[in-house]
């Protein structure tokens, strides 16, 4: 079997990633981000130097981001540098064995603790000067808005964004300290996402969609982009599933390179919402129930995403809410790393066998965020 103790880019480094992992669990237990804590904020320079470039945020959106593709993705990418994190990928060595490597692509990591980030300053990178000046607003169960917040604070815009009262209470406050405002919203994320699309109609600003949009998929399909340079031997790669914008960027940026790497995408049965529209071949609503995975907690797939997702996926699969447990704490205890419930589902899927994996050799699971709350953590582990 091939040597894949470590896969990473050349400024990476096994203490690296050592280092990396601790400061993620200190700025848990400090309730500090770790980005904050090992200073990886883009510097003004940086941005500068992004703002003078010829891909700078404030031209208008190209003319091909009126479909997702490979070279959407790069400018993405270009976008990004110096931005967004290429985070580590890294060996899991209790998930391995002497047939299968299976590999941890820590988006938790990321500037903001998931991947949200990229997909959100993208398009805001993308908008016109004039649809800046009005503002963004957005509907997030919690990654999605500190993405939102993030990029909007860099740009000095403001930002509006509509919040379910019942998200975790770290993201809410995560969010605010951004500096943005936030409305709270009685019900679940798509009561959110119906006020919020209703204050953009009255005129409140530019709205920044948390999934359906090419240039939010664009965003989050640079992480594929950086999956082909950490390593040249992918037979498959696991991702979350909510409403669609990861998956799909993911997987148009790795089937366009190289067709033969197998994409599987996970949900929790509680919302399986991509799961039932794919065996309906359209587009359809699920009963939303409770779940550990809040980040992927959407009852009905996009209509940009679910039309890439049937391009370019191989299956969409649930896990049960136990096994999202049981995988949060499986990543916490023997891989030390803080995955919250919807980045721990593909682990669920590896750990329970939901994914039918076959004969693939070399296996990435995208963890897609760390943003758990501390005392739910705890519980979980204690329990």
């Amino acid at each position: 079997m091939k040597d894949a103790s470590f896969h990473h880019n050349p400024s990476l480094s096994r203490r690296t990633f050592a280092q990396a992992t601790g400061v993620a669990l200190a700025g848990l237990l400090l309730g500090v981000a770790p980005w904050e804590l090992s200073g990886c904020a883009a510097s003004p320079e940086t941005r500068q130097n992004l703002q003078q470039s010829p891909d700078a945020p404030g031209a208008p959106a190209p003319a091909f981001a009126n479909s997702l593709s490979a070279q959407l993705i790069d400018q993405a990418a270009s976008i990004l540098d110096g931005i967004a994190l290429a985070t580590p990928l890294v060996v899991a060595p209790t998930l391995s064995t002497e047939e299968r490597t299976v590999m941890l692509r820590l988006e938790s990591l990321q500037k903001t603790g998931s991947f949200k980030l990229r997909g959100a300053y993208t398009m805001i990178a993308m908008l016109t000067d004039e649809e800046r000046a009005a503002g963004v607003v957005t509907c997030s169960a919690g990654n999605h808005a500190q993405g939102v917040a993030y990029a909007a604070r860099e740009f000095g815009i403001d930002a509006t964004i509509f919040i379910p009262a019942d998200a975790p209470q770290d993201k809410i406050e995560a969010t605010r300290a951004y500096g943005v405002e936030v409305r709270l919203v009685d019900g679940d994320f798509d009561q959110a996402k119906a006020e919020a699309e209703a204050f953009v109609a009255s005129g409140g600003g530019t709205y920044i969609p948390p999934y359906d949009d090419y240039r939010v998929m664009a965003g989050q399909g640079t992480i594929g982009r950086e999956l082909l340079t950490q390593s040249d031997d992918i037979d498959a790669v696991i991702v979350p599933v909510g409403g669609g914008g990861l998956i799909g960027g993911v997987a148009c940026a790795l089937k366009t390179a190289n067709p033969s790497i197998a994409i599987y995408g996970v949900e929790s049965e509680a919302v399986p919402s991509m799961h039932v529209s794919l065996a309906a071949g359209k587009r359809t609503g699920v009963e939303a129930k409770d779940s550990l995975a809040d980040g992927i907690h959407v009852a009905m797939p996009g209509e940009k995403t679910f039309e890439v997702v049937q391009t370019y996926v191989d299956g969409v699969y649930t896990v049960t809410e136990q096994q999202i447990a049981e995988a949060i704490v499986h990543l916490a205890r023997r891989e030390k790393v803080v995955a919250e419930g919807a980045g721990a589902t593909t682990v669920a899927a590896v750990l329970s066998g939901a994914v039918p994996l076959g004969d693939a050799k070399n296996v990435v699971c995208l963890i897609s965020g760390g943003n758990i709350d501390p005392d739910r953590l705890s519980e979980l582990l204690v329990s």
